[in-house]
Parts: structure tokens; sequence; C-alpha cells
């Protein structure tokens, strides 16, 4: 059975395979909820979740680039870019707790990157969701 985590995975394979120069990976993500047998209100999760990225990357890459420490953005692992991207949009531009949107993304990187990945993931999400909560306060 397909899990939200499932639905995540999804939007962060899009991702990736339209930054590996795949033109067509937007057009191929409904075959990808199909496969992954993601239906209903995961599905549409999953669906917003992408379209929100999509149009708000430009903002999303700032804020990743702004809480980069000794980092270049272009020399990210091209998963973990994906899964800040998601961790990134959730975590500015959705009501989803930050604690679920940061253990989200820790699990998907167990599943797809390099066990390195998993902290540095964790700590770039949590100083992020740290300026969203303070903002939040002003």
């Amino acid at each position: 059975m397909a899990t939200i985590t499932h639905a995540r995975e999804a939007v962060v394979q899009t991702l990736y395979a339209k930054d590996q120069g795949n033109d067509n990976a937007y057009d191929q993500f409904e075959e990808i909820l199909k496969d992954k047998k993601i239906k209903g209100p995961k599905a549409d999760f999953a669906r917003k979740l992408l379209k929100g990225v999509i149009e708000h990357l430009e903002e999303i890459d700032k804020t990743i680039k702004d809480h980069l420490i000794d980092w270049d953005f272009n020399r990210l692992d091209k998963v973990d870019k994906q899964i800040l991207r998601v961790g990134t949009y959730e975590l500015l531009y959705t009501d989803t707790p930050f604690q679920i949107v940061i253990d989200e993304a820790v699990k998907i990187a167990k599943n797809f990157s390099e066990d390195k990945a998993k902290s540095f993931i964790n700590g770039i999400l949590d100083k992020i969701a740290k300026e969203v909560r303070e903002d939040a306060k002003k």
C-alpha cells in the first residue's frame, strides 16, 4: 500500500529526472504514480507538491542557498538537492508540521542517498524551519 512517503518519493524522482535532462519527466509523473500505486488523496498530495515545487523553484533554491555554509549549491548531490527542494517547499508553503517534513526528508534520504546525506539534509531543513518559525512570530 502506498504511503505519503511514497508520494514524496515520486516527486523527488520526477524532479531528479527533470534535473538529469529528461524533458518529459513532468509528463511521466502520472505513470510514476500509477506504477507506485499512489492513488486518491495521496496522489492529489503528490500532484500539489510537484506543482508547488515547480512554481516556487526560484525561491526554494534561493532559500536553500542562503542556508548552505561552505557548500556550493551546484555541487550538491542531485538526489539530495531534490529532497531539499521538496522539504523546503513544504516548510515555506504548507502547514505540514516541520518535524514531519524533516522526518520524511531524512527517511527519503535513507532510501536514495548516501549515509552522510541524512544529517546534512536534516541540518539544512532544520535551519530553514527555525527561520520560518521565527518569521511567523513577527
